[in-house]
């Protein structure tokens, strides 16, 4: 007797809440838990899995993976292979991706107030921090890359201009960076809070700017002698 012929398995479907609404919409794509935090890590810039992997401590290897193919299917993700001598594929955003920018740095103002004391089982990376300052960044007058030093490690900022597919921030020190600001947790925490801006914090000494270029004179509250020379002076 021949053997019958299986039906082809039907894929699995997305979990969905069939509403015709657009933030249902958004979180049938990114609502699922890790997500969005895949979506913080990228915004580095493109990342190994094992990269991914160990920037966030408790997400297993298979929903890990299971969350960069769901994102590659929502158009949020590419993966490509780098060239030798790598050999190693890496994960980044789209510019649909990309979008989700302003959605993250309004979580990160609105979840600011619920970060009290860091508990024992809390991990912690310096980048994480990036997106408080980004907003209180946003729009200088020159563009540049800003080397942030915490306790807790470094990482720098791009602002001003493109990122140039390197993504909006980084993790460790800058290849070349035009400012360097010292600072630590409890600062960075009162300025997503909206405590105190960038310029009180530097006035008043919490924040440390070195550099002598204009995007460092910038932060430090200096300003062009006059309009047609780049010479810098206090307030």
């Amino acid at each position: 007797m021949p053997r019958q012929q299986q039906p082809p398995a039907r894929s699995a479907r997305r979990r969905s809440y069939d509403q015709f609404c657009a933030t249902a919409r958004a979180l049938d794509s990114v609502g699922d838990r890790w997500t969005l935090l895949i979506v913080r890590e990228l915004l580095a810039g493109p990342r190994r899995y094992t990269d991914l992997h160990a920037d966030l401590p408790g997400v297993s290897t298979d929903v890990l993976a299971s969350r960069l193919k769901d994102m590659e299917q929502s158009g949020l993700a590419t993966r490509r292979r780098l060239p030798p001598p790598a050999a190693a594929s890496v994960y980044e955003l789209t510019e649909r991706g990309q979008g989700l920018l302003p959605v993250l740095a309004a979580l990160a103002e609105w979840g600011a107030l619920a970060i009290g004391e860091r508990r024992p089982t809390d991990a912690v990376r310096a980048h994480w921090f990036a997106l408080p300052l980004l907003r209180m960044l946003d729009g200088p007058a020159h563009e540049g890359v800003v080397e942030v030093h915490l306790d807790e490690g470094e990482f720098h900022v791009r602002v001003g201009g493109p990122a140039d597919g390197e993504g909006v921030y980084g993790d460790g020190p800058a290849a070349h960076a035009d400012a360097r600001i010292m600072l630590d947790v409890e600062v960075c925490l009162a300025l997503g809070r909206g405590e105190c801006t960038l310029a009180e914090a530097v006035k008043d000494g919490r924040i440390e700017v070195v550099g002598e270029g204009p995007l460092a004179g910038e932060l430090r509250g200096e300003r062009p002698a006059c309009d047609c020379c780049m010479t810098v002076v206090s307030e």
